[in-house]
């Protein structure tokens, strides 16, 4: 789950996941577990053995019973681990011209302020007697 859409509702027989204390495997027998997640791969096997790679954010993965439910600010899918590679790159791309954008417009704000801050002193200074 993200936090504006569930991102993947499958049946798998394998989730493997980096926590804060390192790597695990989850079987459908394993014991019920609570993770926080560390940003990295996410892996999923079905019960065919097919694999499938996500590149998660950092979240939290709580196992009970059969269900895994994880819950990550971001996620990007991958049938193999060179087309996540380039998926992920693709997107740090996206997130830097974001962020180039963002910084753009925060400094044109700023100059703004400062020289409608520029234009209020000189007019207030008009009416004094100095």
């Amino acid at each position: 789950m993200l936090p504006h859409e569930v991102f993947l509702d499958k049946k798998v027989s394998k989730v493997i996941a980096e926590g804060t204390n390192g790597y695990f495997c989850l079987l459908p027998r394993h014991v019920d577990f609570v993770s926080a997640l560390v940003p990295g791969i996410f892996m999923l096997a079905d019960g065919e053995g097919k694999e499938e790679f996500l590149a998660l954010d950092e979240g939290i993965l709580v196992k009970c019973d059969r269900e895994v439910l994880v819950s990550a600010r971001n996620a990007i899918a991958g049938a193999s681990l060179e087309s996540l590679k380039a998926a992920v790159e693709d997107e740090f791309k996206k997130l830097d011209e974001q962020e180039e954008l963002a910084r753009t417009v925060l400094a044109k704000l700023e100059v703004d302020t400062i020289r409608r801050i520029l234009e209020l002193g000189g007019k207030s200074g008009e009416g004094s007697n100095t």
